[in-house]
C-alpha cells in the first residue's frame, strides 16, 4: 500500500489567528474507506428460520412474477428498488431456465406444490414461505399480503455477492401494526422515506396525524395554518401508503387537543373555557362546534383518505383547561358531554361507513371507569397507550372485558414497545401502535432531533411481529439504513494517522490520559490501529483532544491542523467531546476546510447534531453516524460516532483541515480522520 507523509505547514493562520497544534501526518491509501456492510440479523425476526451455507449468485439472476394483485407488483417493486440501491444493477425479468427469483402465492399450483416439497407451508393472510437454494428464490405467500411481506424479508438476505441461503415460514403474530406518521409542510421529504421503511419493517398501517391539514373549511375560515400539508399532499401520502401494504387511519384530535381550530384566533367562540389564552377543547354544547367546524372537517378527512377507521383522539381532555367551564355544562356534567360528543362523532363516521377510534386515559380513568364505558358505543375502538418499560399493562384486559376492542400503544423508551406487545398478546388485544410525538411541524426532526423515537420504531416492528424474539440490535444503525439506504459497493480514500497530533491518550492509567478520570472511565477497549468503525475505515492512534473549559483541559492546544493535499468527495470524522455542552446545539467547535484557491469551508460542530459527548448515547440526529460503541472499565456505555462532511468542490484539492474548540464545556476530540474519494 503506498504512503504518502504530508506536512502541517503553517503554525499560525492569520484567518484563525491563534497558534496551532501542528506536525507530519500519514495518508494511506485504501479501496475501501467506506462500506456498507449488510445486516446480518432479520428485523423483524421470523417466527422459523434457518440459513443454510451458501450463496445464490447474482449472475444471470432474474425475476419472474406469478400473478396480477398489486401486491405483487409492489413487491417486485420494491425488490428491484433494493437491488438498484444496493448494488447500482437492474434485477431483469427472468430470461431462461436458470436460477430465478419467484414472487407468488399458493393460488398457483405450482408454487403451492413447490412449498409443500420445501416442507414450507404458509399459513394466515399475511403468512409466507420463503427459501433460498442453489436452484433460485422463491416467496411464497398463502395471500398477496404475505408475498408482499415475504418479500420485504428478501431484501434483507441480498449481499454484494447474492442472496445468502435461506428456509423461512413466518407469519405475524398481531394482526394490526401501526406505525404513526404527521402531515405538515415537510411531509413530502420525509414521509416518502417512512412509508417504505414502515412496510419494510412490516407495518401494515399507518396512523396519520392530520390536525393541521389546509382543509377547505379551515381555508374558507381563515383558520389553516400555513405549516398544514395540502389536502392534496395528504391524498397523496394516503395513495403512496396503500401501495405500500399500509391501511391508511387519519388522526383527527377532537374534543381536546384541538388548537388546529382556534389559529389566527378564529372560532374562539367554540372554546370551552372562555378565559383560555391558548384553547384547548371546545364547547359541546354549542351546535356551531359541529356544523362549522368538525363535521366539516371529518367529512373532507374521509373524503381524502377514504379511511376504514378514523381516530378522534379525545385524549387528555381535562389537563390544560377548566371542562365543564360554562355554566350550562357545569349543569350538564363532565361525563355526558364527553359521551355526547363521542357518539356524535360515532355516528356522523357510522354514517359514511368509517369505524371510530380514541385514546383510553379519559374514557376509562379510574374516577369514570365504572359508568362512563358503559354509555359508549362498543365498536368504538380503544388505543390504550402507556410508555412504560415492562409487561404489566392490566387495562388492556379490563377495556377488553368491558367489550371495546383494544389496541396498545407503546412510545420510544427501551423495553416499552417488547413489554407491551406481549401484554397485548396475553391480553387478546387487537394490535399495536408504536407513536411518535415529535411535534405537529415536527417532521424533519424524524432525523435530526428526535430520531431516537424513529429508531424505536424499528425495535417496535421486532416486537410486533414476533413478540417472542429477543429485543432488535442496533436500533439506531437499522433505521439509519433503512431511511437513508447506502450502497454494498465500496468507496475508495485514505486513512490518515494522526499520531503526531494526539494530546491525549485513550487509555488513562495514571490521571494523564483521556480525560483525567483515571482508568475506570476512559476510552481503552476502543484499540489502537486501523480498524473498521460502522461503514468507515479509520486508523485511531489517540485522541486529537482540544482544549475546554474543565480544569483538566484547559492547557490544550484550541486548534489543530491536517494538511491533506489531496482531492477527496468528502471527510469522515472520528469524533466526541470530553463532557456534555450545557445546550442542544450549542456550538462547541467547528472543522475548517481550506482549499488549493484560498477558499474556505465551514462545518460547524454543533452538540447533539453533529458531535456529542462519548457517554451521550443517545441518538437524537442521525446526521453522525453510528462508530465505536463499547463500555468503560466501570461498566459505563459510551460511543463515539463519525460526521460525514460531503465536500461540495471535490474538484479542488483540500489543502488542510484545521479542528478548531470553542473552549467551553463540551471540548471536542478528534480520534480518526478518513479522506473519501476520488
Amino acid at each position: 500500500m503506498k504512503r504518502m507523509l504530508l506536512w502541517s505547514a503553517a503554525l499560525w493562520s492569520p484567518v484563525l489567528g491563534a497558534p496551532a497544534l501542528a506536525a507530519p501526518v500519514t495518508l494511506s491509501p485504501t479501496p475501501e474507506a467506506r462500506v456498507v456492510q449488510p445486516a446480518q440479523a432479520l428485523v423483524p425476526a421470523p417466527q422459523q428460520a434457518t440459513f443454510p451455507a451458501g450463496t445464490l449468485a447474482l449472475t444471470g439472476l432474474g425475476l419472474r412474477v406469478v400473478g396480477a394483485a398489486p401486491e405483487l407488483g409492489w413487491a417486485a417493486r420494491d425488490l428491484r428498488a433494493e437491488w438498484q440501491t444496493r448494488l447500482g444493477q437492474a434485477l431483469p425479468d427472468t430470461a431462461g431456465p436458470g436460477p430465478s427469483v419467484v414472487i407468488g402465492t399458493v393460488a398457483d399450483p405450482e408454487l403451492a406444490a413447490r412449498a409443500r416439497a420445501a416442507g414450507l407451508v404458509p399459513r394466515g393472510p399475511e403468512g409466507y414461505a420463503l427459501w433460498v437454494d442453489g436452484a433460485g428464490a422463491a416467496v411464497v405467500g398463502a395471500t398477496p399480503a404475505g408475498a408482499y411481506l415475504g418479500t420485504q424479508t428478501l431484501r434483507q438476505l441480498l449481499t454484494p455477492a447474492g442472496l445468502r441461503y435461506a428456509r423461512i415460514q413466518d407469519a405475524p403474530t398481531h394482526a394490526q401494526r401501526i406505525g404513526m406518521i404527521y402531515l405538515d409542510q415537510y411531509s413530502k421529504g420525509v414521509n416518502d422515506r417512512l412509508i417504505p421503511l414502515l412496510a419494510a419493517l412490516k407495518y401494515n398501517a399507518v396512523l396519520v396525524m392530520s390536525n393541521y391539514v389546509q382543509w377547505d373549511v379551515a381555508r374558507a375560515g381563515g383558520w389553516a395554518h400555513p405549516g398544514g400539508a395540502s389536502k392534496a399532499e395528504a391524498r397523496r401520502v394516503a395513495e403512496l401508503a396503500r401501495s405500500h401494504g399500509l391501511e391508511v387511519i387519519p388522526l383527527v384530535e377532537t374534543l381536546s387537543h384541538v388548537g388546529w381550530m382556534f389559529y389566527g384566533g378564529k372560532n374562539l367562540d367554540l372554546r370551552q373555557d372562555p378565559d383560555s389564552q391558548n384553547p384547548w377543547a371546545y364547547d359541546t354544547l354549542n351546535p356551531e362546534t359541529y356544523t362549522r367546524v368538525i363535521f366539516p372537517v371529518l367529512k373532507e378527512a374521509v373524503e381524502v383518505f377514504g379511511p376504514r377507521r378514523l381516530h378522534l383522539g379525545h385524549d387528555e381532555v381535562r389537563n390544560r383547561d377548566r371542562f365543564p367551564a360554562r355554566e350550562n355544562g357545569k349543569a350538564v356534567g363532565f361525563e355526558k358531554l364527553f359521551v355526547d360528543d363521542v357518539q356524535k362523532l360515532h355516528g356522523f363516521l357510522k354514517a359514511q361507513g368509517v369505524d371510530s377510534m380514541i385514546w383510553h386515559d379519559t374514557a376509562f380513568a379510574d374516577a369514570v371507569i365504572g359508568t362512563l364505558p358503559a354509555q359508549l358505543p362498543r365498536d368504538l375502538q380503544v388505543a390504550y397507550w402507556n410508555y412504560a418499560p415492562g409487561t404489566n399493562f392490566p387495562m388492556l384486559a379490563r377495556i377488553q372485558a368491558l367489550g371495546f376492542p383494544v389496541l396498545g400503544a407503546s412510545w420510544w423508551e427501551g423495553g416499552n414497545a417488547e413489554g407491551h406487545a406481549r401484554a397485548a398478546l396475553a391480553a387478546g388485544a387487537g394490535g399495536m401502535i408504536q407513536t411518535r410525538w415529535t411535534g405537529y411541524f415536527g417532521n424533519p426532526s424524524v432525523w435530526d432531533g428526535n430520531a431516537e423515537q424513529l429508531a424505536a420504531f424499528v425495535r417496535a416492528a421486532g416486537a410486533f411481529w414476533n413478540p417472542a424474539a429477543p429485543p432488535v440490535a442496533d436500533e439506531a444503525g437499522r433505521y439509519r439504513d433503512l431511511y437513508q439506504p447506502g450502497s454494498y459497493r465500496a468507496q475508495a480514500g485514505a486513512t490518515v494517522n494522526l499520531a503526531p497530533l494526539v494530546t491525549r491518550t485513550l487509555a488513562d492509567n495514571d490521571g494523564s490520559g483521556w480525560i483525567g478520570k483515571g482508568e475506570g472511565i476512559d476510552l481503552r477497549h476502543l484499540r489502537s490501529g486501523v480498524q473498521r468503525l460502522g461503514a468507515y475505515l479509520f486508523d485511531v492512534q489517540g485522541a486529537v483532544m482540544l482544549r475546554g473549559s474543565r480544569a483538566s483541559v484547559k492547557g490544550l492546544p484550541e486548534r489543530a491542523e491536517v494538511e491533506l493535499n489531496r482531492k477527496a468527495t468528502g471527510l469522515a470524522f472520528l469524533h466526541t467531546t470530553g463532557w456534555p455542552a450545557a445546550l442542544n446545539r450549542e456550538k462547541v467547535g467547528e472543522y475548517v476546510i481550506e482549499y488549493e484557491d484560498g477558499s474556505r469551508a465551514v462545518q460547524p460542530l454543533e452538540y447533539g447534531r453533529h458531535i456529542r459527548a462519548w457517554t451521550d448515547t443517545a441518538a437524537t440526529s442521525m446526521v453522525p453516524a453510528p462508530g465505536w460503541s463499547g463500555v468503560t472499565g466501570e461498566g459505563l456505555a459510551v460511543a463515539v460516532p463519525v460526521l460525514e462532511w460531503v465536500n461540495p468542490k471535490p474538484n479542488l484539492t483540500i489543502r488542510r483541515v484545521t479542528l478548531v474548540s470553542a473552549g467551553g464545556n463540551a471540548n471536542p476530540a478528534l480520534l480518526g480522520l478518513t479522506v473519501l474519494g476520488p
